[in-house]
């Protein structure tokens, strides 16, 4: 009888914990679920509002450049219209001069810009925001006794990432909208505003200035006017669109590893970035702290000479006195318009990056001319570039595994849909780097090479690869002494104009801009040509490095890419700025476009 009961009660008791347990996984499970249905809500929610934030400020920034729009508009035709025809079509120093002489006002220079901005901004969206009190600033420089300097009343553009105080400065995420700039100006802006000039628009970028696109959630997609299913490049690519298109006759970018020179070369206009410290990097945002690949300002123009009248203007002592760590070394006139022949080092093609048809071809038909022309070109290969680029510069730009951009930009940010595969590269754990690059590397060793690179891991480390960078900047020096050159000629990039879609896919062909940051030496593009049927047709057969998925990515890209404008690439020693600009001039007028 006791057993039976016994039983009997192990049961019910057997019964009664299975429904306990029941309940309680039944309780866990709605209560995991719901944390998840939470946090997933709450995800989603702080993407609406990111959304929300970023719409208002682009509507807010279209509503004010319309408004500029609509005070500057007048007819089609008539005494006003064509006189804004003239002043357009004007070089930056013919500009400059007609100011000066009194035969233009700075108002009147000023609303003719602003005019075409906002109608090229119509068709590119290149725009970001119109300075504030721009027409004021014009009304002040015409009510001066005398010229106020080199670029008396001569509007210009400026990038995004340029710090304007009382502006907001949003790299393309929405975390900085309520924040804008309490502190000065950046000091490019205050030296051209003590020589007269008026600052009236900023251009766009890519989201945190990491991409040779030009688009951000904020601000969106900047068209290329040439072709407009491609992009005007990147960072500074809304200042190429804008200056291609008429709407600035001087444009300043920021350039870590060609983000002037590659927007001047997808566009056809010219770019130039000076060494590091010889003009002002005070008051410009950067995307992140990059030791070893020496990020400047640059300038962007339609000709050559408008880019040394513009280093010209800055290079004097209000720059040296605002930040004492530029080089007080003024604009050397005669070295830009010496005459001499000069003893150019010439390559078509780094090996370690094969650039496309076009591309080559430029830098051959630029070389023809300047021997024609009684100057002396020699063949110079760079030593080890592909280690230069992989293990050294990219090591340097991916040093903390892209945790400034994960963190302080783009934490509960919406990424750019054309930058979301570039990002997560960039901070792809080391362990899953490893093993990616050893499956690729039998079959594609230089995707395996890039991916795979040891981060630096320490500060230690980090010394390492600086004394490595001054060890390899002695052997570059080095190779040219022994060719006695102290120029250079060589290909702009890897290809010309991409299509948006393919930027994060093409990065290896910044090759050609990223080695001259490395070494910090001045470096500038000039369009000579346009890509060709020929060219086109020779894309057929080309397999780059080794058909790798680089060089399929640039392949895709550029098929089809006929009419779009190749520029040569000109890079001098450091500090010989005029020599690079020198070069420059006389490739553009041995190769008119």
């Amino acid at each position: 009888m006791l057993d039976t009961q016994l039983l009997i009660m192990d049961r019910v008791y057997n019964v009664i914990m299975e429904r306990v347990n029941a309940s309680i996984v039944s309780y866990t499970t709605a209560v995991s679920a719901g944390v998840l249905s939470c946090y997933v809500g709450l995800k989603v929610y702080r993407r609406q509002q990111v959304k929300k934030k970023a719409l208002k400020k682009r509507e807010e920034s279209r509503k004010a450049l319309q408004d500029v729009q609509r005070s500057v508009a007048v007819e089609i035709t008539g005494p006003t219209a064509n006189k804004r025809k003239e002043i357009l079509s004007l070089t930056l120093p013919q500009l400059s001069q007609q100011l000066t002489d009194g035969q233009l006002s700075a108002v009147q220079v000023l609303q003719a810009f602003q005019e075409k901005a906002t109608a090229v901004n119509d068709e590119l969206n290149c725009l970001t925001e119109p300075i504030p009190d721009a027409l004021v600033r014009a009304q002040n420089v015409d009510a001066a006794d005398q010229p106020l300097g080199l670029l008396h009343g001569v509007p210009f553009s400026i990038k995004e990432n340029y710090l304007i105080k009382g502006m907001v400065t949003t790299m393309g995420v929405t975390k900085y909208l309520d924040t804008p700039a309490d502190h000065e100006d950046a000091v490019i802006v205050q030296v051209l505003m003590k020589q007269g000039a008026v600052p009236f628009v900023k251009t766009n970028i890519p989201q945190t200035l990491l991409s040779i696109g030009c688009s951000n959630p904020v601000f969106g997609n900047t068209l290329n006017q040439v072709d407009p299913t491609r992009t005007p490049g990147g960072s500074s690519g809304g200042e190429a669109a804008l200056v291609k298109g008429g709407g600035s006759i001087l444009g300043f970018g920021s350039d870590i590893g060609g983000s002037v020179r590659i927007p001047a070369h997808f566009c056809g206009i010219c770019g130039f970035k000076p060494t590091g410290q010889r003009i002002s990097g005070r008051g410009l945002m950067r995307g992140s702290p990059v030791q070893g690949v020496i990020s400047t300002p640059g300038l962007m123009a339609r000709d050559v000479d408008s880019l040394a009248l513009g280093m010209k203007a800055l290079l004097v002592p209000d720059m040296f006195q605002l930040d004492p760590q530029v080089v007080p070394m003024p604009f050397r006139q005669e070295t830009y318009e010496d005459k001499k022949p000069m003893r150019i080092g010439y390559f078509t093609s780094l090996h370690s990056c094969p650039p496309t048809p076009s591309m080559g071809r430029a830098v051959t038909m630029a070389k023809e001319a300047l021997e024609k022309a009684g100057h002396t070109l020699v063949a110079f290969d760079p030593p080890d570039a592909l280690r230069a680029i992989v293990d050294m510069a990219l090591r340097m730009l991916t040093a903390d595994s892209g945790r400034t951009f994960s963190t302080k930009w783009l934490k509960d940010e919406v990424i750019d849909e054309y930058l979301e595969g570039q990002i997560y590269l960039w901070t792809m754990p080391h362990y899953l780097r490893k093993i990616v690059g050893f499956l690729l590397k039998p079959f594609w060793p230089r995707v395996a090479r890039s991916i795979s690179h040891r981060l630096i891991g320490s500060v230690y480390d980090l010394w390492q690869r600086l004394a490595e960078r001054e060890t390899y900047i002695e052997q570059f020096v080095d190779e040219l002494n022994k060719k006695n050159i102290d120029l250079l000629l060589c290909p702009a990039l890897g290809m010309p104009a991409c299509k948006p879609e393919h930027a994060g896919k093409t990065l290896v062909a910044t090759a050609y801009t990223l080695l001259f940051n490395l070494l910090n030496f001045p470096a500038g593009v000039v369009p000579v040509t346009t890509v060709t049927e020929e060219d086109d047709r020779l894309l057929d057969d080309w397999r780059g490095y080794g058909n790798d998925a680089f060089d399929r990515s640039m392949k895709e890209t550029t098929k089809g890419a006929v009419g779009l404008p190749v520029a040569v690439q000109c890079v001098a020693l450091p500090w010989q700025e005029e020599k690079c600009l020198r070069l420059m001039k006389e490739v553009e007028t041995l190769c008119p476009m």
